[in-house]
């Protein structure tokens, strides 16, 4: 009987490999944990960005609403520098303590009036010019009452020449010339009080020492309400 286990070389068959207990190993994916945290991260880093985009234009927002007490004062500053460098006056009326005085030039009220680079002569109620140039002249002069023989007239009356140019100096006296005139007229008399304005403007050429005043017919006829009568000269 044949052996047919064992080979022509008479050699045993080469023994099986041994058998691993406990099967095979299971193999771990780690890639979709991995793609997961990273699609959470770049989530994570848009919404952060969104935060600080909108944080910034908020704070943009009340920046620009609410300027620093630095950029508030330099502003301050700056307009203070501007007005106190242009030359004007603007003159409130002051009532005369001397009523009857057929001095009719207006007087001014100093305390209420503004002026900057302008003298102002109290005896001749002048506006003297310190700076040569081109000036917008206003006058605007209220009446409340009215006189039969005497129109309700104002006039800038120009003083070529004198003045000197300073505070209280000693006045030469010069010849005017009626530079404005206007007029107004009042209805007949009656129960209720009834006014007129007489108001004129013009650009004038001034030169240094020259002095502009306000004259009337007659101080009675104004009203002296505060602001009805006024007077202005502003360099251009």
């Amino acid at each position: 009987m044949i052996n047919t286990y064992q080979s022509s070389f008479g050699k045993p068959p080469p023994p099986l490999p041994p058998r691993q207990h406990g099967g095979l190993q299971p193999v771990v994916f780690m890639q979709p944990t991995a793609s997961k945290n990273l699609t959470w991260f770049l989530v994570s880093v848009m919404i952060l960005q969104v935060l600080l985009t909108l944080g910034g234009f908020v704070f943009l927002y009340h920046t620009e609403r609410r300027p620093s007490p630095e950029g508030k004062a330099d502003f301050q500053s700056s307009e203070k520098l501007h007005g106190s460098s242009r030359t004007l006056a603007r003159m409130t009326l002051e009532k005369p303590s001397q009523p009857a005085l057929r001095r009719c030039y207006l007087q001014w009220d100093l305390k209420h009036s503004v002026r900057r680079n302008i003298n102002y002569f109290y005896r001749s109620s002048c506006l003297t010019i310190l700076q040569p140039g081109d000036y917008l002249v206003l006058s605007r002069v209220t009446f409340s009452r009215r006189d039969p023989h005497t129109p309700l007239a104002s006039s800038v009356k120009l003083r070529r020449g004198g003045g000197g140019g300073g505070d209280g100096g000693e006045e030469v006296e010069e010849e005017e010339t009626v530079a404005m005139r206007a007029y107004c007229s009042l209805a007949g008399s009656g129960s209720d009080p009834q006014m007129c304005t007489a108001s004129q403007v013009e650009v004038m050429s001034l030169r240094r020492g020259e002095q502009l005043s306000v004259w009337v017919e007659d101080l009675s006829l104004v009203d002296y309400t505060h602001t009805a009568t006024t007077f202005g000269v502003y360099k251009l």
